[in-house]
């Protein structure tokens, strides 16, 4: 009894082959020859118009474009730098070799002479650095001489005007106050105390407003009073006097001196020491007439 397949009732169809259809090539875009575009391009015919690429460079634009403007790293630099001090070195080795390769192949006779034009050399290099310390040498003392002869001429110019009374003076000593109310005080009485002063050490007097010298005199005036180098002064008799206070007080002070006489005199004496004395009246300086200096 035949049996039929249950479930169907088709028969089995034999597998067919199915073939793909024929490639067909494209033709390139005319608008564009870089082959390298993404797939977002605009294709033909789909209604966007096609936006034209950067130019195509070349092989050696590329290679210009890729070596300009230079790009440095800290890495090249320093190395940059350390063949350039390695290059130096090998120029300033290679000059000194030269050098020393000429001296090599010298002849004795060269090198002697070589070596007598040095020692010539620094003999002379020698003489001139020691005449150039012997004449900084002697500037220096001529120098230190010249300034000591200045400062020596200043004080001793100075000193000099104290004496003959053309500068201003100061210093310890004393003031002595004279007053003559029934006018009894003489010339030579002023004369006398003016004396005793120089004797104990008065380097500078004045009295009232004339400064006292080496050449100044005291005349008796007319109609009484006194005058000093032709000037009349007026008392109180004032002197101011600079010296050792020590030595000036007790000099007017002694028995039978200058302060026992004017008392006797009915005249008033005052002596008062000072620590600052101030005499500031001054005599032109004059110019001898026929006297010069003798030195030479």
């Amino acid at each position: 009894m035949g049996t039929e397949p249950m479930g169907t009732d088709e028969t089995p169809e034999p597998h067919l082959r199915r073939e793909l259809p024929p490639e067909v090539p494209v033709e390139p875009s005319r608008e564009t020859d870089d082959p390298a575009r993404g797939a977002d391009d605009s294709a033909p015919g789909d209604g966007v118009a096609e936006q034209p690429g950067p130019p195509r460079l070349s092989g050696r634009q590329r290679l210009v474009k890729g070596l300009w403007p230079p790009r440095f790293s800290r890495a090249q630099l320093i190395v940059a730098l350390l063949l350039a001090g390695l290059g130096f070195g090998l120029a300033i080795q290679v000059a000194s070799t030269s050098d020393n390769s000429a001296l090599r192949g010298a002849r004795q006779e060269d090198l002697v002479r070589i070596l007598d034009e040095l020692d010539d050399r620094t003999q002379r290099l020698e003489d001139e650095k020691q005449r150039l310390e012997d004449q900084r040498t002697e500037l220096e003392n001529s120098s230190d001489r010249a300034e000591e002869a200045r400062k020596q001429t200043i004080e001793r110019e100075k000193q000099l005007g104290i004496l003959a009374g053309t500068v201003a003076a100061q210093g310890p000593g004393i003031t002595m106050t004279i007053s003559d109310t029934e006018g009894t005080v003489k010339a030579h009485m002023l004369l006398d105390a003016i004396q005793e002063l120089r004797a104990a050490g008065a380097e500078a007097i004045q009295v009232n407003d004339v400064r006292v010298v080496a050449g100044t005199y005291l005349t008796d005036g007319d109609g009484g009073g006194v005058s000093v180098d032709g000037r009349k002064i007026s008392q109180p008799y004032s002197f101011k006097v600079i010296g050792k206070p020590q030595d000036l007080e007790p000099a007017l002070n002694i028995p039978g001196g200058v302060v026992q006489t004017l008392e006797k005199e009915q005249a008033t004496v005052t002596l008062t020491r000072s620590e600052k004395i101030i005499v500031d009246a001054l005599r032109p300086a004059k110019q001898p007439d026929y006297a010069r200096s003798s030195s030479r």
